[in-house]
């Protein structure tokens, strides 16, 4: 297993000031560790021997499962309507949100 680059504090502090998020020095140092941990198990799932590995997209083998289109009857405009507080012209009114 090859040794994976580091992220060092000063990154993390970029990163931060990127995200316009102050952190404590303990904070930084914290996220340093978690992150390299982190990229040493990227680094572990990298070197995983997948050659002889084929693609999978769906473990069950299933593809287009879906109903098939029920078409139905809908609801009138009036029947609609019905109940709704405000109407105008066939559509339904609300309060302008601007």
């Amino acid at each position: 297993m090859a040794k994976t680059e580091n992220i060092s504090k000063q990154k993390i502090e970029h990163i931060a000031w990127l995200a316009r998020i102050e952190l404590s020095d303990e904070e930084k140092k914290l996220f340093t560790l978690q992150i390299n941990k982190i990229l040493e198990y990227f680094k572990i799932i990298e070197d995983a021997k997948t050659e002889d590995v084929h693609p999978t997209f769906n473990i069950l083998g299933l593809s287009n499962v879906l109903r098939e289109d029920d078409v139905k009857p809908s609801q009138s405009n009036v029947e609609a309507l019905k109940n709704a507080p405000i109407k105008e012209r066939g559509y339904f009114k609300t309060t302008k949100i601007v």
